[in-house]
């Protein structure tokens, strides 16, 4: 979150934002606060997620679209976190930050359970994860906002992509890099059967396993209009980022995935052979979000270091994110 929209926040707002929900300030417990102020709280006998974020990051009718999405999924039996309404029946609250700018509230049903980490993805979860994603994208299909106000973006739109106004002239020949891939995917086709509103973010840390094995996803702050194949290549970014061997963890763990993925939604096989284009496009992207938030001080984070390291060298020599022939996965 950058400083300004943290200055105009206080407690007078967050109490206020509480108050709408009909929630105890003494049962709130902070999250975090990388792209919105996340809260646990106790309340009305289930636990809940109240998030805060500013207009300047998302219009009130892009979050909307969002919350619209989400339970549209949750009426379609997609295990996804719901977003709850207000003491006042709104699914939306906002909160002037007497800026000429508003707060954005918004509440969910907590996801019970962990998140998966590196080396723990048995064949039953890697399969349901397949097959919720999968569903997913069925549901996103005959989907259509109620209000085109609430018209999610589409994947490159500035809002969604800050590649091009993050980097500076130190990462030409990552820019050169990142013009090349969106060339080649201005001229992939969409249409309703590879083409619509994906998650976009689906990464393990989004991901909760209960005790009785059953996942569920959520955060979709950053839903988009996009091809489902960039979400399942999100999806493999994210969960070989910390293997060993990254080509045979992938050829292990796509296969449970498609498997499961297949018993929900039909995508041609053919798709899955542009996975190391959305690959490197995350990579890219990624890599820009770290120096937007954090800067020089990135090396300040583990995580961040861990990635950042040679990154941009990788980026510059070409280097495939995963070495591995999807071809295979296609045929």
């Amino acid at each position: 979150m950058n400083a300004k929209i943290k200055s105009r926040f206080s407690n007078d707002l967050l109490w206020e934002a509480t108050g709408r929900y009909g929630i105890s300030a003494d049962k709130l417990q902070l999250l975090g606060d990388f792209d919105s102020f996340v809260y646990e709280f106790e309340g009305a006998g289930q636990s809940g997620i109240l998030r805060i974020n500013h207009s300047s990051q998302r219009s009130a009718s892009l979050v909307m679209g969002e919350l619209d999405w989400v339970n549209h999924l949750v009426q379609g039996g997609a295990s996804v976190s719901a977003a709850i309404s207000s003491d006042s029946g709104r699914l939306l609250e906002e909160m002037d930050d007497k800026h000429g700018e508003t707060f954005l509230v918004a509440a969910f049903k907590k996801a019970e359970g962990v998140s998966p980490k590196s080396g723990e993805w048995t064949q039953d979860t890697t399969e349901q994860y397949g097959e919720l994603l999968g569903r997913i994208h069925r549901l996103s299909r005959n989907y259509s906002p109620p209000n085109q106000e609430w018209m999610r973006p589409e994947w490159d739109d500035p809002v969604m992509l800050t590649v091009e106004g993050t980097l500076s002239d130190n990462d030409k020949r990552v820019l050169e890099e990142f013009r090349q891939l969106l060339s080649i995917l201005e001229k992939l086709p969409k249409d309703e059967e590879s083409y619509g509103l994906i998650h976009q973010d689906a990464h393990g840390e989004n991901l909760r396993i209960d005790a009785s094995g059953r996942i569920t996803l959520y955060d979709f702050f950053d839903c988009a209009y996009s091809w489902f194949v960039n979400d399942i290549a999100i999806v493999l970014f994210y969960a070989a980022m910390w293997e060993k061997d990254r080509s045979s963890f992938t050829d292990e763990f796509m296969r449970h995935f498609l498997e499961g993925y297949r018993r929900e939604n039909h995508l041609d096989e053919s798709w899955l052979r542009e996975i190391p284009i959305f690959l490197k496009l995350r990579e890219i992207d990624l890599y820009s979000v770290i120096l937007r938030e954090f800067g020089t001080n990135w090396q300040d984070d583990e995580w961040n270091a861990g990635y950042m390291h040679r990154r941009k060298e990788k980026i510059e020599a070409g280097i495939p994110y995963i070495d591995y022939d999807f071809s295979i996965l296609a045929d």
